[in-house]
């Protein structure tokens, strides 16, 4: 026996309801796997620049992913905020942001105690240092997550009308 249309309403209206958590799911999962991927995908894929190789001090980096030391920047990737107008997700961690849009110029070091590696400790005065920082996207809009988003709205939907 085939639904009453106001059943189909109620479904309907359910499934709205339930789609800005579901769209928030989706825009995190998109954002966590450019750290798998180690690229932004907009309309096609585009390869993060590769790390350097150094740290500071000159030591060598271990082979690892792009981005990933701690896992402190891709696990802080989160739900801001969702409606049913407007879904936003981002990240608390201070250096995000350069890492999202690269930083080409001068940050402001301040006065800091190192310790040499004989173990004395010394004072640093507050300086200036020049930053390239290659821009290796993982937050912002993207042809490809719209396209996973609508395909995901237009499932829900089709489902709430033929369930």
């Amino acid at each position: 026996m085939p639904k009453s249309f106001a059943a189909i309403v109620d479904d309907v209206t359910r499934a709205i309801n339930a789609l800005p958590a579901r769209v928030a799911t989706c825009a995190v999962n998109f954002s966590k796997q450019r750290f798998v991927q180690q690229n932004w995908h907009d309309t096609t894929p585009e390869p993060w620049k590769p790390r350097s190789g150094k740290r500071r001090g000159g030591e060598k980096r271990q082979n690892g992913a792009i981005l990933v030391d701690s896992g402190r920047l891709k696990r802080s990737i989160r739900v801001i905020s969702a409606d049913s107008n407007r879904v936003v997700i981002g990240t608390d961690v201070p250096y995000a942001e350069i890492h999202n849009e690269g930083l080409d110029g001068e940050v402001n070091v301040r006065q800091h105690t190192r310790r040499s590696r004989k173990g004395r400790l010394y004072s640093v005065r507050a300086h200036k240092r020049r930053v390239h920082m290659p821009q290796r996207r993982f937050l912002g809009a993207s042809q490809e997550l719209t396209k996973q988003l609508e395909d995901l709205i237009t499932t829900e939907l089709k489902n709430a009308i033929e369930k």
